[in-house]
């Protein structure tokens, strides 16, 4: 039976669940408003106070959970790249587990590349980061470090996936496709400009398909 104490005594857990609900909801906030600012005005040209004001919290508030709005935009880059781990999830959720071999995790991992809307995803980023520069290397660090983070991610559900492949072979694989994907969105985006069109989207496929094929037969001599 609880003494009198014990039953009137408060909830320890109780406040920090609220302090983290408010936090968890301020971030949110402050993400939300970031991403109705960049669809108005078509990229990245507001200031820290119009989205507090947007977001309707403090100034410091912001600071209290992004660095810089810079890394506000990085994790909206991140966000639009979840969508690769998140198919990823989904495709192998009801398909029989490989023998943990790499090609058993290539395959998966060439069927997600194939079916998300990667195209999309690269022209959301364009719109997060503003127009495509070749001399932006601000916008590159943030468009390459948002693929990093992704392919940090999908590497974490890929171990999860095959526990018994090797580590290493499960890091190369996906730090090839991703880095590949890296090096095809800017091939894609020189020639074609972010076309979502159906001629964009098929020079999409074959640059996919060309990373695929040289990731799959290596370097080694053809026949």
């Amino acid at each position: 039976m609880l003494s009198a104490s014990s039953a009137t005594a408060p909830d320890r857990h109780a406040a920090p669940d609220r302090r983290a609900a408010l936090k968890a909801r301020h971030r949110a906030a402050i993400l939300r408003a970031a991403r109705g600012l960049v669809d108005e005005r078509s990229g990245p040209r507001f200031s820290v106070d119009e989205l507090a004001e947007r977001a309707d919290i403090a100034r410091r508030t912001i600071f209290n959970h992004f660095a810089s709005l810079d890394e506000i935009l990085l994790t909206l880059c991140a966000e639009e790249l979840d969508v690769i781990v998140d198919d990823f999830i989904a495709a192998v959720a009801a398909a029989p587990v490989g023998d943990d071999s790499r090609a058993s995790m290539f395959d998966e991992l060439a069927v997600v590349l194939r079916t998300t809307d990667l195209p999309l995803a690269i022209d959301r980023i364009g719109q997060i980061l503003g127009e495509p520069d070749p001399d932006d290397a601000r916008g590159r660090a943030l468009s390459d470090e948002a693929f990093s983070r992704a392919a940090t991610r999908l590497l974490g559900e890929v171990n999860r996936r095959h526990p018994g492949a090797d580590a290493l072979e499960a890091e190369l694989l996906v730090s090839s496709l991703m880095g590949g994907v890296i090096v095809i969105a800017k091939h894609w985006i020189l020639h074609c400009g972010v076309a979502l069109d159906a001629q964009g989207r098929g020079a999409w496929s074959d640059l996919l398909e060309r990373l695929i094929d040289s990731v799959r037969a290596g370097y080694r001599p053809r026949d």
